[in-house]
């Protein structure tokens, strides 16, 4: 079970609508889909959550490039919805590059078969998922959620507290 909004700031306050992802394929399907709620240019964050194991904030400022933070790259990795988040830069690797059969990670970022004490001496795998935050955690910096309170925030009531700081819960409680 996952939950999507789009929270788009006007000139009036916060706007919410909910939004289904199942035609959403890209990162950039959903960026464009974000900026479809605002043709001002304004600022337009995609909150989802899912079963409360994970959530993700992109924000879409105009044409800019859309800033992802997803709070658990792991368990993200193992939701079609987590998976338009982790992109290759987000990940730290190179564009294109294979990098792990994301489904066969473990939840403490191993690959099936070997174990953390198996990392070479340069670190773990690069291309490994790791079992925690990964992104942009000053998403939400100029907007009242610092990067400690982002990423102190848990999974179960993540969009609530967002929104509470933002100054839209009562917006996004009407599309929940």
């Amino acid at each position: 079970m996952y939950f999507a909004a789009l929270l788009a700031r006007t000139e009036d306050g916060w706007e919410a609508s909910d939004t289904e992802l199942d035609d959403v394929e890209t990162l950039s399907d959903l960026a464009d889909l974000a900026r479809e709620t605002s043709p001002e240019d304004d600022t337009v964050l995609v909150l989802i959550e899912q079963e409360d194991a994970w959530f993700g904030v992109v924000r879409v400022d105009g044409e800019d490039d859309p800033r992802i933070y997803v709070s658990d790259a792991a368990a993200a990795a193992r939701s079609a919805y987590g998976e338009l988040l982790l992109t290759d830069e987000l990940l730290g690797r190179e564009p294109g590059s294979d990098g792990p059969d994301l489904d066969s990670l473990n939840l403490d970022g191993t690959e099936d078969g070997e174990s953390e004490e198996d990392d070479d001496e340069d670190g773990p795998d690069a291309d490994a998922v790791t079992h925690g935050p990964v992104g942009d955690s000053e998403i939400l910096d100029d907007l009242g959620v610092g990067e400690k309170e982002l990423r102190a925030l848990d999974a179960e009531d993540a969009l609530g507290a967002i929104a509470d700081a933002l100054g839209a819960s009562e917006v996004l409680e009407t599309v929940r």
